[in-house]
């Protein structure tokens, strides 16, 4: 063991040892788990847990074993804790106003609407690429691209030639929202509560985000039939039920909480987050017992996707145990070697291949020292990347799911050219945003 191993306060870099290579391994062989969930029929965020936990019960194992000093894996345990938190919790409350919405027919009108309108495909086909595109920055990228699926399916459940096209573009433009939002995607969420960016500053990838979708938008549009799909009888009208424009007002209340409580009073976003759940607790409280509507919460929250939120929590404590090893500081070397915009770019088909949590993930682990207008640019790559393959990002998989044996990877890869110049297109608008025209301070 090196003298640097056995100091006071500092890690042992295990990369270049046997049980830091068992650690790799281990990570390895639990994300291919987590990748084949469709094969195994195992949900991925079992084995993200067990991996997670895992590698750091055989951290702490190696160090008790070996007598090291437990300074920086206490440090590393706590940081962790914190960062997870932050997540899990602002994650927990905007699912909660999601079901909370969905209780009180908010969607179910919207979708009505739509069905209603007597569009024709090439107009459902930009409806539903504009609602997704506007919706995945407040709510998010997985919940707007299951709801507009479901749009998409009731109102035609055979016409491949509609569906496939409708159904990438509202995949691209839902990523495409969340990556210009810090709400819109776990990605952004994470390099806003990391403090890569102030919340003005994601905002300013809305030209990029919005110009790759629309190129994408357009080339998808010319395979859309230019027919009318034929029409739903939706039975009965449906209307939202008392409360639920409340409940949209008090849902954008809680995002600006989130936003200027981080802002002005350095409170983490999940501070707003919260304080915006006691608002809607209060409320539901309040229509109960004044107008007997029970909104029913603790109902919402218990329809919470827990395996989402222990997903995140396997899969950040995976990483961070790869961070603690040291792997990542060495992985850091790449911006080094090549040009930050490069690796940068190489992000978003990693994002793709694999999945943009644990990429961005790594990347904010590793930390490397760079401008404000390169944590813009991996944060677009990150949100945008992985549309280009049908599982390559939470809104892919969720539409695969809902338009079984018609979404599937074969006929999205059939349209990756066409994801491809879009994010292509992003990649360029940021380019001459940041670079050219040089509108931002570089930090």
């Amino acid at each position: 063991m090196t003298e640097a191993h056995g100091a006071a306060g500092h890690a042992v870099d295990l990369a270049v040892e046997p049980f830091g290579w068992l650690l790799l391994a281990i990570f390895v062989v639990g994300y291919y788990f987590i990748a084949a969930e469709e094969k195994y029929h195992i949900n991925k965020a079992k084995p993200a847990l067990f991996t997670g936990t895992f590698m750091f019960m055989l951290l702490g194992g190696y160090y008790a074993f070996n007598g090291l000093d437990f300074s920086a894996f206490d440090t590393e345990i706590a940081h962790l804790i914190l960062e997870i938190a932050e997540i899990f919790f602002f994650l927990f409350v905007a699912m909660t106003f999601i079901e909370a919405l969905i209780e009180r027919n908010v969607f179910d009108a919207l979708k009505e609407k739509l069905m209603k309108a007597g569009y024709s495909y090439k107009q459902l086909f930009w409806v539903t690429g504009f609602l997704a595109f506007f919706i995945s920055p407040v709510a998010d990228n997985l919940t707007t691209a299951l709801i507009l699926s479901t749009v998409l399916i009731t109102i035609e459940k055979n016409n491949k030639a509609f569906l496939v096209p409708a159904a990438i573009n509202i995949v691209v433009a839902a990523n495409a929202g969340g990556a210009w939002s810090p709400f819109g995607d776990i990605t952004t969420l994470m390099a806003w509560s990391a403090g890569k960016g102030a919340f003005i500053d994601f905002l300013f990838l809305f030209p990029a985000s919005i110009t790759g979708w629309l190129v994408t938008g357009w080339l998808l549009s010319r395979f859309v039939p230019d027919t009318t799909p034929p029409k739903v009888d939706t039975g009965e009208p449906v209307h939202i039920h008392r409360g639920g424009k409340v409940i949209i007002f008090l849902g954008v209340f809680t995002i600006a909480s989130a936003v200027f409580g981080k802002q002005l009073m350095h409170l983490p976003p999940m501070w707003g987050m919260l304080f915006g759940l006691s608002l809607l607790q209060l409320y539901a409280f309040t229509l109960k017992k004044y107008h007997d509507h029970d909104i029913q919460i603790y109902k919402s929250v218990s329809k919470i996707e827990n395996d989402t939120l222990l997903f995140f929590f396997g899969i950040l404590a995976a990483v961070g145990a790869l961070h603690f090893a040291g792997f990542l500081a060495h992985a850091v070397n790449l911006y080094t070697m090549f040009s930050p915009t490069s690796v940068n770019i190489g992000v978003g088909f990693l994002s793709a291949v694999v999945d943009n949590v644990p990429v961005m993930s790594a990347v904010l682990k590793a930390s490397p020292d760079l401008e404000l207008s390169q944590w813009m640019l991996v944060t677009l790559t990150a949100g945008v990347g992985g549309s280009m393959i049908a599982f390559g990002s939470a809104a892919g998989v969720g539409v695969m799911g809902k338009l079984k044996g018609i979404y599937t990877f074969n006929s999205h890869m059939k349209f990756a050219w066409a994801i491809l110049i879009g994010y292509i297109v992003s990649v360029s608008v940021w380019y001459l945003q940041f670079e050219v025209l040089g509108l931002y301070i570089k930090h």
